[in-house]
């Protein structure tokens, strides 16, 4: 990995933690939500969404489940592992009557309960494949939410058909994934560009001052 891909990928710690809280801190944070094409009260929104319904799942059933919510664009992804089918749709159907949600796409895996390294491994895979977004070039990684479970990446965020398709090509052919789950909103390439920040224009350097002197 190279060093550019180094400092990059230090300025994404925030976004790969998926803690928009840790990151809305002064000028830092103003730059990330300037960069996501969702409005800054969707992102607010989605924030809202994963702490009420992680926290519906933990009064329900404790250390039973290992659930994680994740919430794009009020779409919410949950993966995990439950104990049995049942758990399985009661938590979908907890999670449908949160305000806001949009729609739900369940992956929760019924097993046991994934191990502490298991998780760990998930979040290095994480950070490879925002990594390697950044080295492709072809998708930004501020516009995909990658998050990995038991080395499966399901990858969300509003991306363009050719978005769509790089960024799985890249998460497809990084070490140690065994599958890529797309949970995409399509959007067109007008759109996408509506929704992008400007591009900040080259500045010009200023012609030189010449001065006579009477």
């Amino acid at each position: 990995m190279n060093v550019r891909t180094l400092t990059l990928l230090a300025l994404l710690v925030p976004i790969l933690s998926g803690c928009i809280g840790a990151a809305a801190v002064g000028v830092g944070a103003g730059a990330l939500i300037f960069a996501d094409r969702r409005a800054t009260e969707t992102v607010l929104t989605d924030e809202g969404i994963e702490i009420r319904a992680a926290n519906r799942v933990r009064e329900k059933f404790g250390d039973r489940v290992h659930v994680n919510v994740t919430s794009y664009n009020r779409t919410v992804l949950l993966t995990g592992e439950v104990p049995d089918v049942t758990a399985r749709d009661e938590i979908e159907k907890m999670i449908s009557g949160v305000a806001n949600v949009k729609a739900i796409s369940n992956e929760l895996a019924v097993g046991a309960i994934s191990t502490l390294s298991n998780r760990s491994n998930d979040v290095y895979i994480t950070s490879k494949v925002k990594a390697r977004f950044i080295d492709a070039g072809q998708v930004s990684p501020m516009h995909v939410k990658v998050v990995t479970e038991n080395g499966v990446v399901y990858l969300m965020g509003m991306v363009t058909q050719r978005e769509s398709t790089a960024a799985v090509e890249v998460a497809r052919t990084t070490a140690g994934v065994q599958k890529v789950v797309r949970v995409f909103e399509i959007i067109s390439d007008a759109e996408a560009r509506r929704l992008d920040p400007p591009k900040a224009m080259p500045q010009q350097n200023p012609a030189p001052v010449t001065s006579t002197t009477p």
